[in-house]
């Protein structure tokens, strides 16, 4: 392709962290075809840089041509503008401000670490302060089961001695009914006897009416004869 026809851009580097790349961002307006409304496009490059010359925030002029790599195929033409940077860190601008600025954030960050520490550290012993509660814990229940057991072994004696004493009672009563029994039989056939006793004798039957029958018939006989 002729030169002449090959696409320029000119946009702001975004990453120099790759060795002979950088990548150049271009922004831009566009209006929507329907609704007529301005949209921001962003574009970003690979851009070849083998000098490493490109540095963050500078606007360059790039142009395409042959594929380098996979996602490379623009080239650094020039550097428009460089954008200045410091050179120092802010915490040196802040040594250099003085201490009476720079105090107060010192013992603020002093602060923030010791209460970070002390987090540190609480979390540390809040496991053994758990340990120690549940080795505790375990102790007490043992304890409370042991006297359980005491109670439950004291309560068993006891238990048995009233079971014994009630079958004493039991058989105590069965022998006082079994020595009843035989006097209420004694009784029931003595009151019989003296029932019998009261009761009149029967008199026989006598044989008058049989003689009397007699005595008609012979007198029928007699009439008849006659």
């Amino acid at each position: 392709m002729a030169r002449s026809m090959r696409k320029v851009r000119v946009g702001a580097v975004v990453r120099t962290n790759q060795d002979k790349t950088a990548i150049v961002e271009m922004v831009w307006k566009q209006r929507h075809r329907l609704y007529r409304k301005q949209m921001r496009r962003v574009a970003r490059f690979y851009v070849h840089d083998p000098e490493n010359e490109c540095r963050l925030g500078d606007t360059v002029r790039i142009e395409e041509t042959r594929p380098i790599s996979k996602n490379k195929h623009w080239r650094l033409m020039a550097i428009l503008e460089r954008k200045q940077v410091a050179d120092v860190r802010p915490i040196d601008l802040e040594t250099d401000v003085g201490p009476e600025m720079t105090q107060p954030r010192i013992l603020a960050a002093e602060a923030r670490a010791e209460a970070a520490a002390a987090e540190a550290a609480a979390e540390a012993a809040a496991p053994q302060e758990e340990a120690a509660e549940e080795s505790e814990a375990v102790v007490e229940e043992a304890e409370a089961e042991e006297e359980v057991e005491a109670e439950e072994e004291s309560e068993e004696p006891e238990a048995v001695v009233e079971e014994a004493e009630a079958e004493e009672d039991s058989e105590e009563s069965e022998a006082e009914e079994e020595t009843e029994e035989p006097d209420a039989v004694e009784e029931e056939a003595a009151t019989e006897e003296v029932e019998e006793e009261s009761q009149p004798e029967e008199e026989p039957e006598t044989e008058e009416p049989e003689a009397e029958k007699l005595e008609g018939d012979d007198a029928d006989e007699q009439e008849e004869k006659e």
